[in-house]
């Protein structure tokens, strides 16, 4: 399929990460089953390579969280996510997010395969 994939980081904050993982236990197969996620990943505690001219690690560290959805367009991405996001089970589960405010950093990015 041609399209867009969305490449989510997140930086959660250390305290909240083990209780975020036993959340995620909850929200990663809803969202699997309500959204095209080619697959959801958190940290292992493996040191990153960081490598280049100018590496710089964020003062919050590296992200700890990532997943990536397929998409057909940005235009499909954004009323999807949002219908997802408003969905009755979805807000359920959310509700039970241990901390909404631990995320340090949330990056979405759109890439396209060569």
């Amino acid at each position: 399929m041609a399209g867009i994939v969305e490449i989510r980081d997140y930086t959660i904050e250390a305290e909240w990460f083990d209780r975020y993982k036993v959340w995620a236990e909850t929200a990663v197969p809803w969202l699997k089953a309500h959204l095209d996620v080619i697959d959801f990943w958190i940290d292992d505690g493996i040191e990153a390579d960081l490598t280049g001219s100018d590496p710089r690690i964020s003062p919050h560290g590296q992200p700890n969280v990532c997943w990536i959805i397929r998409w057909a367009s940005k235009e499909e991405r954004d009323r999807e996510f949002a219908a997802v996001q408003a969905h009755p089970e979805w807000q359920d589960i959310w509700a039970q997010h241990p901390n909404e405010n631990a995320y340090l950093v949330m990056n979405a990015r759109f890439m396209r395969a060569l």
